[in-house]
């Protein structure tokens, strides 16, 4: 047994739960190093409208990947699953239809951003100073696609195999890379929003790479062998019936975030740079708590292959308690420490104050968002992606579309647009723990039933 794999259907589990997810909190946020060292440098070279630029393409790259991206939360479910019920050819199986098929998503979705960019940024409203330098870095940003899918479907594999040190280390490496590469780029060329494209690109394929490497050298069910890359339909069908739904949550989120953005947009752009530099300041907290939910889903898909419900239980809390401590403590410290982090991405004091206004509206109720994440993640790992997704839609989407087009309308300030996210994220929790009762109710009844007969 590999040493950096961690059983997770025997023994202690706190412990287990905190060691298998502190990993995955350092590589989210080296992940989003690679997007917040692009803002931090064309926010201090570049200037304003560069700032501003790079900052506002994160809802637009996530409405265009995580339908995709979504779909590797059917990998690692499945992977989860076969690994705790011992079933170790169809985790071989997993491996290669998971590797066919992210780098046949990866092309398609080069093609989608060089011709879809533009035309998108202009339906969300992006003022002319901003919107020809930001379609400039989503096109060349999309050309890592294929990098950027395989990763994430190996990556959620090694993670349902209990391992989640080496992507971080092969995330460290491409991390300094890219930031070496925005400086030279950017700073000594001064290329940039283009410079830090390509450095974002270049440290995407180089991670990438690595993993796959690391992959081709494994003894076990996760050995990747380029000759038998090949979808298996059976895999292939149970990986999108469970993947698509959290795909399709991922984008209808995102769809969400689009309009709030071209909202956003309608204050000005020392708004938009403001508002971008504190999303990006968010996303670290985002990841420490999707960790968790991450955590969640590989722990109670592995138990659920194993039929121990009682261990799924635990699980649950136990994730909904870690998930609550780090959102308020990470959300709190974020607000706490507005203007310092702010200033770190501005010199601008008007973006400086827009982005504090920001972080507290988000930041201080975050720990709301990762319980929603968390129950999300229990019902993935019982195999029900769908209910999810209609929750997410209806407590996500519409709710906020329809604060955006009426009482926004009405009331058009920073304080009512921002209100849209907490308020969203308290319906949609208690929904998820509705559903989530009613489906492991559901399951032990039916494992009983099973038993008896």
């Amino acid at each position: 047994m590999n040493k950096a794999k961690i059983d997770m259907t025997h023994g202690p589990l706190l412990g287990k739960l905190i060691i298998f997810t502190i990993p995955i909190i350092l590589s989210g946020v080296l992940q989003l190093l690679f997007n917040a060292a692009d803002v931090i440098v064309v926010g201090r070279f570049a200037g304003e409208a560069s700032l501003a630029a790079v900052g506002s393409t994160g809802s637009l790259i996530n409405l265009m990947t995580n339908l995709f991206i979504g779909m590797s939360v059917g990998a690692n479910v499945c992977a989860a699953q076969f690994y705790g019920g011992g079933h170790h050819k169809d985790v071989k199986k997993t491996v290669h239809t998971s590797t066919a098929f992210s780098i046949i998503c990866g092309v398609v979705l080069i093609f989608i951003g060089l011709f879809l960019a533009r035309p998108i940024l202009e339906i969300m409203g992006s003022p002319e100073d901003v919107i020809g330098l930001a379609a400039l870095y989503v096109r060349i940003y999309f050309l890592a696609m294929p990098a950027v899918m395989l990763y994430n479907f190996l990556a959620a594999i090694l993670r349902a195999a209990g391992n989640t040190t080496h992507p971080l280390i092969f995330l460290t490496v491409a991390g300094v890379v890219n930031v070496i590469l925005n400086l030279i780029l950017v700073v000594f060329f001064n290329m940039g929003v283009a410079g830090v494209a390509i450095a974002t690109v270049t440290s995407n394929y180089i991670s990438c790479g690595m993993l796959v490497a690391f992959f081709t050298k494994q003894e076990d069910a996760l050995k990747l062998e380029f000759s038998k890359i090949k979808i298996d339909k059976k895999i292939l069908n149970r990986i999108i019936r469970i993947g698509l739904p959290a795909g399709i949550q991922g984008t209808v989120f995102s769809l969400s975030n689009v309009v709030i953005q071209s909202a956003i947009n309608s204050f000005g752009t020392a708004v938009i740079a403001g508002s971008s530099a504190a999303a990006s300041i968010e996303g670290f907290v985002y990841v420490s708590m999707n960790s968790v939910s991450q955590t969640c889903v590989t722990f109670v898909g592995q138990n659920y292959g194993a039929g121990d419900e009682k261990r799924v239980k635990r699980v649950i809390f136990e994730c909904l308690g870690i998930v609550t401590v780090v959102g308020l403590i990470l959300g709190n410290l974020a607000y706490y420490f507005a203007s310092p982090l702010l200033g770190i991405y501005t010199d601008s004091s008007a973006a400086v104050a827009a982005g504090t206004l920001r972080l507290f509206w988000v930041c201080c109720p975050y720990f709301l968002c990762g319980i929603m994440d968390t129950l999300t993640g229990g019902l993935r790992g019982l195999g029900r992606s769908t209910v999810p997704m209609i929750v997410s839609l209806i407590g996500a989407c519409v709710t906020r579309l329809v604060w955006i087009a009426t009482y926004f309308q009405l009331h058009k300030t920073e304080n009512v647009l921002f209100f849209s996210y907490p308020g969203s994220w308290l319906l949609t929790l208690t929904v998820h723990s509705i559903c989530l009762i009613i489906v492991y109710r559901a399951w032990v009844k039916r494992k009983s039933s099973e038993v008896r007969i």
